[in-house]
Order: structure tokens, then C-alpha cells, then sequence
């Protein structure tokens, strides 16, 4: 077998949570990330057959996720710490018994398991896999523009969207779905992961009002961007808020972008 923290996936979870934790986002153990992986990416690096190394109870239910192997965040873990000790701070789960258990096929070696959020995430992979199979990333952080946006702004999703767009040419051409919102609710729990995959039929971004924001992609480039191009938007608006705005990115110009980009706005977001 191959060393496993030498396949691409792993190399580029890595990089990634790192990133994340140099942009600011991932406060001390703060944001999660799950990356579906498919069995052929993992047979030359895990015995697939071996018994698992123990068993975690989930605390939900996930047929659809039968089977399916994910590399996951740990709870309480540091992104800064994972670039040093992944064996300890990522695991890599395949869910049984309905979604009831994770089998953890290698990681979490000094006896931890995954994120508090591990719910809302696979609640969110089995949404977004029903919408477009090649959604394969979920991903949590808080960055602060749109955390501290969420205190000023009405959280009118259409309104947050529309002010987001406007921040920057490239906001609706990287995200025409836009920005769905959710009021304050107690993070952890299945109400606030059912609540997030419910918005997740709409739009691969949702915003948790005073706490972050939840992002979903084919891989972790396009799941990184999805939310740093929504913190770019949000950056310039919290720069702006306080002034008076001489101009804007007006609706016409935003459909010049949709038509010149190929991307389909929100039915019902632009004027």
C-alpha cells in the first residue's frame, strides 16, 4: 500500500484547511470540511476489506450514504495543526447502518472522532448529490466580513444576494444561485443540519447569521472559491456600509454579466 498522506486528495485537504486557517477563517477549532471519496481513490492506500479501525456512532440516519467514504475534520481540532499531525486531526469514515454508525478506516489516532457538525454536513452531501452528483465538498468557516455583515444587513435572502452581486463583477458570475440565510440557531445539532440542507436546494452557499457560512463544490478549489468570492463581496460592504454609495453595479450591467458569463441568475433576483 501506498502511504496514504501521499495520495492527491489527502495533499490537497491539507493545503486546503491550511489556507482556510491563514485567510482568518477557522478561528482555534472553528469550521469543518467532509470530502466524498470514492473506493477507487482509496485502494491503494487502505485495505478497504480490513475491519475498521472502531466504530462512531453518528446520531442520524443517511441511507443514501450507505457505503460512501469521506475524509472529515475532527471536533475540537486546530487547522493550523493539521499540516503536522493529520493522522490525528483528519479521519477518514465510511458511513454504515443506514447513516446510524461511521466505520473510521484510518485517522483520528489519539481516540477522536469527527466534527460536532458531521450531521448538517451529510445532510448536505445527500441534498446536493440528489442536485448534481459531482458535489462532493462541503465545507464551514467563518469568515469575518460575512459573519460581521450579518449583524447590519437584513438577512432577506434575496436582498443579501443582491448586495453581494453588486459588490463585485465576478459575485454573480461565481455564485448566480446566490446566497441563502438562515437566522441564529444553536450550531451541532440535526434542527440546524436539516435547516442547512433544506436551504442547500436552492444555493451551494448558506449563511449562518452570526456565526458563518456552509459552501459546497465538486472539490475543494471550487468550495474555497464559492466562499471567498462571497467574503470579497461581503469585505467591500463593510468597507462601504457607512458611506454614501455614488454607484452601484446596476441590474442591467448584472445581466450583462450573466449573458456574457453563461450563468443563469436566481429567477427573480434581478430586476
Amino acid at each position: 500500500m501506498k502511504d496514504i498522506l501521499t495520495a492527491p486528495f489527502m495533499v490537497e485537504m491539507i493545503r486546503t484547511l491550511t489556507n482556510m486557517y491563514d485567510h482568518g477563517w477557522d478561528e482555534r477549532n472553528g469550521g469543518n470540511v467532509s470530502l466524498l471519496l470514492e473506493e477507487a481513490q482509496l485502494r491503494d492506500y487502505l485495505d478497504l476489506q480490513a475491519a475498521p479501525v472502531r466504530d462512531i456512532p453518528t446520531g442520524f440516519t443517511a441511507p443514501e450514504l450507505e457505503g460512501r467514504c469521506f475524509l472529515v475534520t475532527g471536533t475540537g481540532k486546530y487547522f493550523k495543526n493539521v499540516q503536522y499531525a493529520p493522522e490525528v486531526n483528519l479521519g477518514l469514515v465510511r458511513i454504515a447502518d443506514g447513516g446510524a454508525r461511521a466505520e473510521l478506516l484510518w485517522g483520528f489516532a489519539d481516540g477522536g472522532k469527527f466534527t460536532s457538525e458531521f450531521p448538517a454536513h451529510m445532510m448536505s452531501h445527500v441534498v446536493r448529490l440528489g442536485i448534481d452528483p459531482t458535489n462532493r465538498v462541503v465545507m464551514h468557516c467563518h469568515p469575518v466580513n460575512l459573519l460581521a455583515m450579518t449583524f447590519i444587513h437584513p438577512l432577506d435572502e434575496r436582498e443579501f444576494t443582491r448586495t453581494l452581486w453588486q459588490m463585485c463583477s465576478e459575485c454573480i458570475v461565481v455564485f448566480p444561485d446566490g446566497v441563502n440565510v438562515l437566522p441564529w440557531m444553536l450550531c451541532g445539532t440535526n434542527e440546524i443540519g436539516e435547516a442547512t440542507a433544506e436551504k442547500m436546494k436552492t444555493a451551494r452557499l448558506v449563511v449562518w447569521a452570526l456565526h458563518g457560512i456552509y459552501g459546497v463544490g465538486r472539490d475543494l478549489d471550487e468550495a474555497f472559491g464559492l466562499i471567498e468570492t462571497a467574503e470579497k463581496g461581503a469585505e467591500i460592504y463593510m468597507k462601504i456600509a457607512h458611506l454614501p454609495r455614488l454607484t452601484t453595479i446596476t441590474d442591467p450591467q448584472l445581466r450583462q454579466l450573466e449573458a456574457h458569463f453563461g450563468v443563469k441568475a436566481r429567477e427573480g433576483y434581478l430586476e
